[in-house]
Parts: structure tokens; sequence; C-alpha cells
């Protein structure tokens, strides 16, 4: 059964989205994230994706004092991303009640940081932010595309230990067209004991259902959520 991990980005302390990570289309849904997490947990969800989307644009963790708030009046698991440049940024996060953090851009601009994180602190707690355009790696915030390939980036973390990645098609992220189903079928395939997170696109619990269907591992929905597309009580059904 695949595991549905909803999504929460921060910015200023409040719930937004944005669409395909542009921060000039950016859109308030709650101004209390505590509020949303604790509904997603009244539903039998049991993983969050938080994201800090302040600290993506300043390069550093801001929105720590939001994950501590979550993590210590909810019981969800927290994998925490966004800016997390050095190993103050990971002590802060681990501190604040992350049970995990994402590192996307750093894995592609600084391995050596992120192989060591790796080692560290255990490839349990280390998510591979894998961004893809055309199969191939973006960073920054999706503004900078790269000539990394996405499945030589993965084999290539594999090798160092990686088993979870977040993999974000930026085409999907936040339109509400679906998933990019034959992208994570490919990669289920050529990587069958990577457990697989599926990202952007989400529309309808028929995405879902179809990523499912494929045997992948997890999937996030962020937007579909917010915008009343998909209800928490279909996501409690399904679980059940």
């Amino acid at each position: 059964m695949i595991q549905i991990i909803p999504a929460i980005d921060i910015i200023d302390g409040k719930c937004v989205r944005l669409s395909q990570g542009d921060y000039n289309q950016k859109k308030i849904y709650n101004e209390n994230p505590l509020e949303v997490a604790k509904q997603f947990e009244d539903h039998g969800i049991e993983r969050l994706h938080l994201v800090d989307l302040d600290g993506a644009k300043s390069s550093r963790i801001i929105n720590y004092k939001t994950l501590e708030s979550i993590a210590n009046n909810t019981n969800l698991i927290i994998d925490f991303g966004g800016g997390l440049k050095s190993d103050d940024d990971l002590q802060i996060a681990f501190n604040s009640g992350a049970a995990m953090i994402t590192g996307g851009s750093i894995a592609v601009k600084n391995p050596e940081v992120f192989t060591s994180w790796i080692t560290k602190y255990g490839t349990e707690k280390i998510i591979l932010g894998a961004d893809v355009h055309n199969k191939m790696i973006a960073i920054s915030g999706w503004l900078e595309n790269t000539e990394l390939n996405l499945f030589d980036f993965l084999q290539s973390y594999i090798n160092k230990g990686i088993t979870q990645t977040i993999c974000t098609d930026i085409s999907k992220d936040g339109m509400l067209q679906g998933t990019a189903t034959e992208l994570y079928k490919e990669m289920k395939q050529q990587f069958n004991t990577l457990y697989i997170i599926a990202s952007g696109g989400v529309a309808t619990m028929h995405d879902i259902e179809q990523l499912n269907a494929e045997g992948i591992d997890a999937v996030i929905t962020g937007k579909a959520i917010y915008e009343g597309n998909i209800s928490l009580r279909q996501i409690a059904d399904f679980l059940r």
C-alpha cells in the first residue's frame, strides 16, 4: 500500500503553496500549520513533508519553530527540507523534531557535505531530493538546470547508501494535472530497492491509485488537498 504524505510548505510561518516553484505564484491556505498537521493526523496520516520555503530562498534553516510546534504537538513522522546547507542546519532540524531531512541542491553542488551527512546520521535520516525536468536534475528552487541525468544521479547516491528519494517532476508540480507516473514506473523498474516518493501533479485520488497500482512506495500531495480535489475523508477511507 502506497504511503500518502501531505506537504506543508511554509513562508512567514504560514501554510502556502507555489505553482511550479514560483514564489510570485504563492497562495496562503492557513495561518496555522499546526492546525493543518493535526487535521492530517486525525485522518490516519502518519508522515508529513514539511518544506521551509523561506529557508530554501535563504540557504539556511528559517522556520524551525514551525517544525518544533508540529513535532511537539503531533505524532507525525516529519521529513523536513528547504535550504539545509550546513551541519548546524541539520542539528537545528533534528533538535526541533525532524525525523528525516531532505537534501536536493546540496547533493548536486556539495556532494562531499551531503555524503558526510549520510555517514554521520545514517541512511534512514537522509532523503535524496531529485527535482527533474525532462529527466535532468534541476536545483536552486528549480531556477537552475544541470547536465545531470536523473538515473545516473540516483545510482551515484545509491552507491553511497541512499535508500529514499523524493522525486519531483517540475513540469507537474502545483498544476493539478496528474503525475509523471511513467517516470516513477521507470525508476522503480531500474531501482527496485529504492523507496521512491513521487511528488508533483497529484490532482485526484485516481492519481494516487495509479501510483499504488505501479508499486510506487509513497506520494506527496499538497495542493489537491488544499483546493478540495482530494478530501481528508477520501484519504482516510483509502488508508483503511
